[in-house]
């Protein structure tokens, strides 16, 4: 998100005049989008494994499916975010940070608030990762069989 508030920077600096284009390069995005698919496909592979990793085997669709949830979530709170900085921006006859033109808003503050949420989102997250404890599956499951195993010898005996 910073780099595409900076990309915004830039291409406000680059609006032709009395018109609706900026005359900087398209490939000013192409940072921003690597970034983003970059971070997407780290964020959704890490969130499966744990999934598939720390969910019992009779609920590991159940973790994937959240998994699923909670990105469908976060698409409708994003919506949600939009509209709500568009309704406190656009006060007092200011186009606001999202108007239909806009090279008469700052897109780049709205970037610049979604990479502050992020940062305060990771700081959440880091809290949560040293509060939790892995739990190891398999060492469990053969403790489990283990047991069973000495009450079949000791209904034997």
């Amino acid at each position: 998100m910073v780099a595409a508030g900076v990309t915004e920077i830039q291409r406000l600096k680059f609006v032709i005049p009395g018109e609706k284009k900026s005359s900087l390069s398209i490939f000013w995005q192409v940072p921003q989008y690597v970034l983003v698919g970059a971070s997407e496909v780290f964020m959704y592979v890490g969130q499966l494994e744990f999934f598939n990793e720390q969910a019992p085997d009779g609920i590991k669709s159940f973790g994937s499916s959240l998994c699923m949830a909670s990105m469908s979530i976060g698409n409708y709170v994003s919506s949600l975010l939009v509209n709500v900085v568009m309704v406190i921006t656009a006060r007092d006859g200011s186009p606001g940070w999202i108007p239909e033109n806009l090279n008469s808003g700052h897109m780049d503050r709205f970037y610049f608030l979604i990479a502050g949420l992020t940062a305060v989102d990771f700081i959440i997250y880091v809290f949560c990762a040293r509060w939790y404890k892995c739990i190891n599956l398999d060492t469990r499951e053969k403790g489990i069989e283990l047991e069973e195993q000495e009450k079949e010898l000791l209904a034997k005996v």
